[in-house]
């Protein structure tokens, strides 16, 4: 899944975003995220397997509750670090009686906008 990094209205499905918080290791991991961290970071913090940590921060990603950056380091790899994408989630029933998602997300500045362009270019590549 892509998202828009500059749109602030991207919907997840309803599914993604109950499997990821049904998820007791997703949890685990938005729990420990209080900065951006690294998966490697987080394996160590939320005591997951690392293999494990991955698939979970594909599930967390795919729900838009992770936003990923990517850092060039100075021997030129690079390093992706993740960071909660929300501040509250909302279910709620529509007026046809459906569930309906809402995610209320951070305020971004300049800077964080363009690392998350930066980082959804380097997804395509």
């Amino acid at each position: 899944m892509v998202r828009d990094p500059f749109g602030d209205d991207d919907a997840p499905e309803l599914q993604d975003v109950l499997d990821a918080l049904d998820d007791p290791d997703c949890r685990a991991i938005i729990t420990e995220l209080e900065a951006p961290m690294t998966a490697s970071e987080l394996s160590d913090a939320a005591d997951v397997p690392l293999s494990t940590t991955y698939r979970k921060l594909d599930l967390l990603s795919e729900a838009s509750l992770l936003s990923e950056r990517t850092e060039i380091r100075s021997d030129g790899q690079h390093t992706t670090r993740y960071e909660v994408a929300f501040d509250e989630v909302r279910i709620a029933l529509d007026e046809q009686r459906s569930f309906d998602v809402g995610i209320t997300r951070p305020e971004r500045s300049p800077d964080e906008q363009l690392a998350a362009m930066w980082s959804e270019v380097r997804k395509e590549t």
